[in-house]
């Protein structure tokens, strides 16, 4: 019998025929049906959305609209994000102007602001994750489209400030190349025809409701990373939603697996953060048995919106009392339902005694998972030594223990 004969078989029936084959073949069998059973869907190209995807866009938005609307006597709170993301330039305006009951017309309002959006997309960001895909994909020959909203000359000078990642893409579609922006199908569809392959056979990654509706429209799979926060839930159109590029697995679809994961962590670029110490929410040590270090967000709302929520871990050091390593967890902790981002490090070292004021500084190396909800408490304190034991080993490794000496541990 031929090994695709075994993979359409009924799985008792396999087992007696495994029981025929001999171990090689019965290895080499159940490597096949362990890698059919996690993949979703075998593709051959992906297309990627750009802004909110690739590029921390929003950041770029809040600034402008922060510093614009003060002309007339408006403060930007970010009321109605979630009716500008994924939305062409022209609506986006349109949904400003109403929301804000600017005394201004559309065309008006993109006027004023284009200029002063062209002078800003040189400090666009990338988003955590997304030279790491491109770079990947690019490496293994993947074929990549990028479909936008944004005009093309807008996407083209965004881009220009990211090396190498105009070259990587063999198509490149923006929302003035065709009739009917996403929601509509037609730009994935457009991508796909330049690519000369099918739609069932393309990967779409989408940080917005319209580009996950356009992507499933065009019969494409598809990813959702969603740009804004605790909105997962409503992407229900989506084959998977991820919290960030840095969770993104491939493999699923067939495509090359990364390769840089260590002993269950990812290496990321280092950044920095500290401050003093402050008294959390009262439930480290009291409800989890957990004592976190917490730091003010106040000053940090720009850091903290170029990384994802999730678990990192790294090095802290305390003026007075020396460098331990740490593992913290950043974001809205699903099981409290925080309604502000968080940053909650757990020292891994028995203190005596709080420190409360006494100034923390943290150089995260590596990352562990995205945020996640528990059914329970028990659940989650499992879940968070968990975390600490992975981090605990990780920091032993010659990739993450070098960082140990930072000068900025020391305040220096």
């Amino acid at each position: 019998m031929r090994m695709s004969e075994l993979l359409d078989c009924d799985y008792y029936y396999c087992e007696s025929v495994i029981s025929e084959l001999g171990l090689c073949s019965a290895v080499l069998f159940v490597h096949a049906m362990s890698m059919t059973s996690s993949l979703r869907k075998l593709v051959t190209c992906v297309i990627l959305d750009l802004d909110g995807t690739l590029l921390n866009t929003d950041a770029i938005v809040h600034d402008v609209l922060k510093a614009y609307l003060v002309k007339y006597g408006k403060q930007w709170d970010g009321r109605g994000s979630h009716r500008i993301v994924g939305k062409t330039p022209y609506e986006a305006a349109t949904a400003i102007v109403e929301d804000y009951e600017l005394p201004i017309t559309t065309n008006e309002l993109l006027s004023e602001l284009s200029p002063i959006f062209s002078e800003k997309w040189c400090s666009i960001k990338a988003q955590p994750g997304a030279k790491r895909l491109i770079n990947h994909l690019r490496s293994h020959g993947v074929l990549m489209g990028l479909a936008s909203n944004s005009s093309k000359e807008n996407i083209e000078t965004k881009i220009s400030y990211h090396h190498g990642w105009k070259e990587s893409f063999s198509v490149i579609i923006g929302g003035d190349d065709v009739t009917s922006a996403k929601p509509s199908p037609e730009i994935y569809l457009e991508v796909a025809k330049r690519l000369k392959v099918d739609g069932p056979s393309c990967l779409v990654v989408e940080d917005s409701l319209p580009g996950v509706a356009a992507g499933k429209a065009a019969g494409m799979e598809v990813v959702a990373v969603p740009s804004l926060p605790k909105q997962s839930h409503i992407f229900t159109l989506a084959d998977e939603v991820i919290n960030s590029l840095l969770d993104l697995q491939p493999e699923k679809w067939g495509l090359p697996a990364f390769e840089d994961w260590l002993e269950g962590t990812l290496p990321l670029e280092p950044w920095y953060i500290g401050g003093p110490v402050i008294k959390g929410y009262g439930r480290g040590s009291k409800v989890l048995g957990i004592p976190t270090a917490n730091l003010s967000t106040e000053g940090y709302s720009d850091l903290l919106s170029e990384h994802p929520s999730g678990v990192f871990f790294g090095w802290a050091g305390l003026a007075t009392r020396g460098v331990y390593k740490m593992v913290m967890s950043i974001g809205w902790n699903p099981y409290f339902n925080n309604t502000e981002k968080t940053i909650e490090p757990w020292l891994l070292h028995d203190f005596k005694e709080d420190f409360y004021g006494e100034d923390l500084r943290l150089v995260i190396v590596g990352y562990i998972r995205p945020e996640a909800n528990f059914s329970s408490l028990e659940s989650l304190v499992a879940k968070i030594h968990e975390d600490g034991e992975i981090a605990e080993k990780a920091l032993q490794l010659p990739q993450y223990s070098n960082y140990r000496d930072d000068p900025y541990l020391k305040g220096s």
